[in-house]
């Protein structure tokens, strides 16, 4: 007999960094929806990062077209206290990911309640092939979206008015995010910490898991590296890339750092892109804004300062950069962030 996952939410104990919400304001509502063949670690990942590790940020629910024991992928129960009203009360609304090629039972209930939501000014977001749940409720119509690559063609097949991008690892569409499958939803959820909270929080809480901090949502689904990095790990860029981590200030073009490896610029791309699943120049652009990001949250330094710490250069060149990744000035994500 499967056995039974009980979830209890969990108390309010994390010690995290001072980015915490705002002195009198109630956490934010994430409710986590479950249905029949729900992918476990679809459901891990926004249970771990929003409901373990998120208090007291956050407050965390589990609910399923109607409360009681809900049979996921591997055959264990997991135990969700709350039916679909839920949702009505949520900030937030997380759909995991169902069995493939299935359509479970509430389906379309769930669909319904997920759109109630959106409506009511939720967001709302899918891991894995919960982007089909999303889908039906019509809050993908017009959007770009994601979902495991092996069942993007069928997303797309089935909601024509759907962009599907098979490739990436999430989308974000502001109050619409979808990512792709299992570790993906890590990402997703890490992503979302440090939209609402900023980059020291989400990076603690990574720390805690064990996780990268920060992948990029337009980094590929699955890589394909080289076999011969398996046997000769010493081919793996990785030390380049940290050499480059710690001369962020620097000139860091693919040139320099080809050099810096032993290898041809062409080489080096190619070999790079194998490995990290985005291009030289927009990894180093990623690094220099987390950095940014960071001296933002933890310093008093001036923009210019910080423009010329991180190697932008110029404070027009740092707000340029940081409204296409973070979509906001930098001065407006000190002041929502700034740590006291």
């Amino acid at each position: 007999m499967p056995g039974i996952v009980r979830f209890v939410p969990p108390p309010a104990t994390l010690s995290a960094p001072e980015s915490a919400d705002r002195a009198g304001s109630r956490p934010h509502r994430v409710v986590a929806l479950a249905l029949e063949g729900v992918v476990l670690l679809d459901l891990a990942a926004p249970t771990h990062l929003f409901g373990h590790c998120g208090a007291p940020h956050y407050s965390f629910a589990l609910a399923a077209v109607s409360p009681g024991p809900v049979r996921s992928s591997t055959g264990l129960e997991v135990l969700a206290r709350d039916g679909l009203e839920a949702l009505r009360r949520a900030d937030t609304v997380v759909v995991a990911g169902i069995e493939p090629d299935t359509e479970p039972k509430g389906f379309a209930a769930a669909a319904a309640a997920v759109a109630a939501a959106h409506r009511g000014g939720a967001r709302v977001m899918s891991i894995c092939t919960g982007a089909f749940v999303l889908a039906e409720a019509g809050v993908l119509d017009g959007r770009r979206a994601t979902t495991h690559w092996d069942s993007t063609a069928r997303l797309a097949a089935r909601y024509p008015r759907v962009t599907v991008d098979p490739s990436v690892l999430y989308v974000d569409e502001g109050r619409v995010l979808t990512s792709a499958g299992v570790a993906a939803g890590l990402d997703l959820c890490l992503h979302v910490i440090r939209r609402d909270h900023g980059a020291a929080l989400a990076a603690h809480i990574a720390r805690r898991t064990v996780v990268a901090p920060h992948r990029d949502g337009g980094q590929a689904q699955f890589l394909h590296r080289p076999m011969g990095d398996a046997i000769h790990p010493e081919g793996s860029l990785e030390a380049t890339r940290a050499w480059a981590l710690g001369r962020l200030e620097q000139r860091l073009d693919v040139v320099t750092l080809a050099r810096r490896a032993c290898m041809s610029p062409r080489s080096f791309a190619r070999r790079f892109r194998q490995e990290t699943g985005t291009t030289p120049a927009q990894w180093v652009l990623d690094q220099r804004t987390r950095a940014a990001q960071s001296l933002l949250e933890t310093t008093d330094l001036p923009v210019e300062h910080v423009a010329s710490r991180t190697g932008f250069g110029s404070a027009t060149s740092l707000r340029t950069h940081f409204g296409r990744r973070v979509a906001t000035t930098p001065t407006a994500y000190r002041r929502a962030f700034r740590q006291p």
